[in-house]
């Protein structure tokens, strides 16, 4: 993957916060920043409302899970499990409304940008193997 690909994913995931921000700043860093500790007055603006509830999450693939557990983590949101449950189960403690306005929906459409990306990088890599002997010969194999 070379620099300007991974600019413009960096790039759609800022967008994505901002505007799950309601922010009316574009772009930048700072902007991006600054919606996040928006998002973080939201949340305790809700938990003076709110009760707190523990939500689990079942995530489909590691990818899916050290996304959401790092976007858990931006909003200052600690990510747990209990012993025996499965490694792509992720629990947290947030207000219903945070997690169905916000947390969720964010999650899902940062979660679709990086899967389409992943998707390309895979359709890529898949496609230069096949012009490559040593390599069409193992995926064959399968």
């Amino acid at each position: 993957m070379n620099t300007n690909d991974e600019s413009r994913l960096i790039e759609k995931l800022r967008k994505i916060e901002l505007l799950f921000a309601r922010s009316p700043f574009s772009g930048e860093q700072a902007a991006a920043e600054t919606a996040a500790d928006r998002i973080r007055q939201r949340i305790r603006q809700l938990e003076k409302v709110e009760r707190t509830t523990e939500f689990r999450f079942s995530l489909p693939d590691a990818w899916s899970k050290a996304l959401f557990i790092a976007l858990l983590r931006r909003y200052n949101l600690a990510p747990y499990r209990y012993r025996g449950q499965r490694r792509t189960t992720v629990m947290a403690k947030a207000t219903p409304s945070f997690v169905n306005e916000v947390l969720w929906p964010e999650f899902q459409e940062l979660n679709a940008t990086l899967r389409a990306h992943l998707d390309s990088v895979t359709s890529n890599i898949i496609k230069q193997a096949e012009v490559l002997p040593i390599l069409r010969t193992e995926f064959r194999a399968f």
